[in-house]
């Protein structure tokens, strides 16, 4: 590309089932790339697989980016000056360029069939223990138009049988490739196959579709997973083909995501396996399916954590920050520092940095997003105590989905008590304490945190009790259990009346087992 050329990149997954949070990487460092030079991120949908094509796939896609703010300036839902986006729209395209390369010698015909490739493969590998390649070695021996006289070729087109086309690779040509991520890649020509370019369904393949709408898109760019780093010669060797060498566009593959255990690629078993999902939505997002793969948006996580989290999986800035937002990425993303190497995937980070983007909320919001979680509960409290409550237990929270879990004492009084905690707390005379406390509680006029800590601490100070017992004591009356925030601020929530209530309760119940 030329310095003043815009920049421009795009994603194009293909619809045949739920987007894979590799996917939704590769996107995002498209997207980065292109707002870091203020140019155009392109959503491209690449159906050429008809066989494989999954109804839904492609308003997953796009609700997929949606939710993840991954938002294309132009493509499929967007619009744009060079559609359409859908490979599938565009089949009247690829057959004009297919017949360039057939004109120019640099592709042709091919009628074999299956069972005729596969009968070559077994003769190979029986009388010369060799791998049956389809390349310049053994393409004159198969049944194509490069074999066969031109009156032969005409009969077998005019008489709607099947064929391919086929890419003519050159023999014996050094290609050095440059890579921005993996730098120089070098390939000899004769070691690569002639693929096919257009199927017998008349659809083109990926190759062919993607090499022309790239040209045609104008793309600057094609940021990719690793597995597409075998493809680069021969899509370098199509642009060679074409005579479009100048506008030819700059690669970079990006490392596989792996799995925990760093042995092989992610994926959706891994999920199944170990309790994490692997796509960002729900799949399907229609629940009548029989079998529904779990989504980050639905596990609880926020769009910014996750894309935070899938960010650092195979880029780092250098830096000890860990914690960017989307702006913050564009800004420090560079090619640069992407590595060669696969990144591992860990669940328990994933969590850790939806857990940072949690308590980075405010309480007032915690509050509004915890409501569909508190069973028709939250109105026994004043909004701004609601509010407190939350803020008071969002530290311990992963996400707000689980935060019935950290305040339902506050709702509910306990019904029983943790039993290793009555084991180690509850004693002979603690009994008579929490008569005690309640006596001296019931004088309080201000049940405020800061009042309630004071008055308890005095009295165990001139009782000489054990404070630490005494606290953790009055804890297991209030909660049943030995978990939540500061005892002074439940105190203060509950309110009087209610801290009365449940030491008394408790103090029945748990002489009676203890």
């Amino acid at each position: 590309m030329t310095d003043n050329q815009e920049v421009r990149v795009r994603f194009a997954p293909s619809p045949t089932g739920p987007l894979h949070i590799g996917g939704v990487r590769t996107a995002l460092y498209n997207y980065l790339f292109a707002r870091q030079h203020n140019g155009k991120f392109l959503l491209r949908i690449e159906d050429t697989d008809q066989t494989r094509f999954v109804p839904g796939a492609q308003d997953y896609i796009i609700e997929s980016l949606r939710w993840c703010s991954i938002l294309p300036d132009e493509g499929v839902s967007v619009g744009g000056d060079y559609g359409p986006y859908v490979q599938s729209e565009r089949k009247e395209i690829y057959v004009q360029y297919a017949q360039q390369l057939l004109d120019n010698d640099r592709a042709y015909y091919a009628f074999d069939t299956a069972e005729e490739l596969e009968a070559e493969r077994e003769r190979l590998h029986t009388e010369k223990g060799e791998t049956f390649q389809y390349d310049a070695a053994h393409r004159n021996g198969m049944k194509n138009s490069l074999s066969m006289s031109p009156k032969e070729v005409t009969e077998w087109l005019g008489s709607g049988r099947p064929y391919v086309i086929r890419f003519k690779m050159p023999e014996n040509v050094e290609l050095t490739i440059f890579d921005m991520i993996r730098g120089e890649v070098k390939v000899n020509t004769s070691t690569l196959d002639d693929k096919v370019l257009f199927k017998s369904d008349g659809m083109p393949t990926y190759h062919l579709a993607n090499i022309v709408d790239d040209h045609l898109m104008k793309i600057t760019h094609v940021i990719r997973g690793e597995e597409w780093l075998p493809s680069m010669p021969l899509h370098v060797m199509l642009y060679k083909a074409f005579g479009w060498e100048d506008t030819m566009p700059q690669f970079a593959h990006l490392p596989l995501l792996l799995k925990p255990d760093g042995n092989g690629k992610l994926s959706k078993r891994d999920g199944d396996r170990l309790g994490f999902p692997v796509f960002p939505l729900r799949w399907p997002m229609d629940l009548t399916k029989e079998e529904i793969a779990s989504g980050y948006r639905e596990n609880g996580y926020y769009p910014e954590a996750f894309i935070n989290m899938l960010a650092l999986l195979g880029w780092n800035s250098g830096t000890e920050k860990e914690i960017f937002s989307m702006d913050e990425l564009v800004e420090a993303f560079s090619m640069e520092r992407v590595s060669k190497s696969g990144a591992k995937f860990n669940p328990e980070k994933a969590q850790w940095f939806n857990h940072e983007y949690l308590i980075a909320r405010s309480d007032e919001q915690i509050a509004k997003e915890s409501v569909p979680f508190l069973h028709g509960k939250e109105n026994l409290y004043e909004p701004a105590i609601l509010v407190k409550i939350c803020g008071l237990v969002k530290d311990r929270l992963h996400f707000v989905k689980d935060i019935w879990e950290q305040v339902n004492f506050f709702f509910e009084a306990p019904v029983d008590y943790e039993e290793k905690a009555v084991k180690k707390r509850w004693k002979e005379e603690t009994p008579s304490q929490m008569a005690e406390l309640c006596a001296v509680l019931e004088k309080l006029e201000d049940f405020s945190t800061e009042m309630c800590e004071a008055t308890v601490k005095e009295w165990v100070t001139v009782k000489e009790y054990n404070p630490g017992n005494i606290f953790n004591v009055i804890r297991l009356c209030l909660v049943g259990a030995s978990k939540g925030p500061g005892v002074f601020d439940i105190m203060s929530i509950l309110g009087k009346g209610e801290v009365l209530s449940r030491i008394t309760a408790a103090t029945g119940k748990i002489s009676i087992v203890a």
